[in-house]
């Protein structure tokens, strides 16, 4: 069973920075595919980005097209965290923030691919 806990989020103004980072443990990063999704109230969960399980010293990222450029996935598996960078902050990327991972490597920047849930940090931007 593996256990996440998201920290760091908080209330900025727009164009400002902040960096959440999601702590793991049952399992060890470099074999998890983990990744970062929001929601708002009323509204679907939705992708942010993703980070693959590690294939040798390769992993893959991708990223929803609303944070390209702007925002940037990574792990440290001495650390078994995960983070998400988040540059340039917008109105429009306030939301619950939440990790999410999975036991193989997959692709899929979807919530059905993904097996173990935080419980969510929230991100508020303010124009």
């Amino acid at each position: 069973q593996v256990r996440l806990v998201e920290s760091g989020g908080g209330s900025v103004q727009a164009g400002e920075s902040l960096k959440l980072s999601c702590a793991a443990s049952g399992d060890t990063a470099s074999r998890l595919s983990m990744a970062w999704f929001r929601q708002v109230p009323g509204l679907k969960r939705e992708a942010v980005a993703l980070i693959s399980s590690d294939v040798g010293d390769t992993r893959n990222t991708r990223y929803a097209d609303s944070v390209k450029g702007r925002f940037t996935i990574s792990k440290d598996n001495a650390k078994n965290t995960l983070y998400l960078e988040m540059n340039d902050l917008k109105p429009e990327d306030t939301a619950m923030y939440y990790c999410a991972a999975v036991s193989h490597w997959t692709w899929a920047l979807i919530e059905s691919a993904f097996e173990y849930w935080g419980q969510g940090t929230q991100v508020t931007v303010s124009s």
